[in-house]
């Protein structure tokens, strides 16, 4: 009933680009708190990035910061993230989750109750 899907992954070429997508169903997006997270083989799921419900607020992992950036558009319901100048250390399997209540940290995968599962980014050198 309350569903987070992801699409946009796919393989591409060290220093390429990529849009992922969050988009829900079951309820609105409006007052959530929205995040993305990646887990690579082998490693702990981190955070990547967060944005407020209003969108004036956005977060990210240092990682990432300068390559990538979060958006949303409440009237469509969806929440992205642009990636670009992708490395290979940035293949992972990456997953949108929402919360209504402002998280402390934002980038703590503990803070989130709805998740979706997952779209898979490669990165070839």
């Amino acid at each position: 009933q309350l569903q987070l899907v992801e699409s946009g992954g796919g393989l591409v070429q060290f220093g390429g680009s990529l849009r992922l997508s969050c988009t829900a169903s079951g309820f609105t997006l409006d007052h959530y708190v929205i995040g993305w997270f990646r887990q690579a083989p082998g490693k702990e799921r981190e955070g990547v990035s967060c944005i407020m419900s209003s969108g004036s607020f956005t977060k990210y992992a240092d990682s990432v910061k300068g390559r990538f950036t979060i958006s949303r558009d409440n009237a469509k319901n969806t929440v992205y993230l642009q990636m670009n100048s992708l490395k290979p250390e940035d293949a992972a399997v990456y997953y949108c989750a929402a919360v209504n209540i402002v998280p402390s940290e934002g980038l703590a995968p503990d803070e989130y109750d709805y998740w979706g599962r997952g779209t898979q980014v490669n990165v070839s050198s």
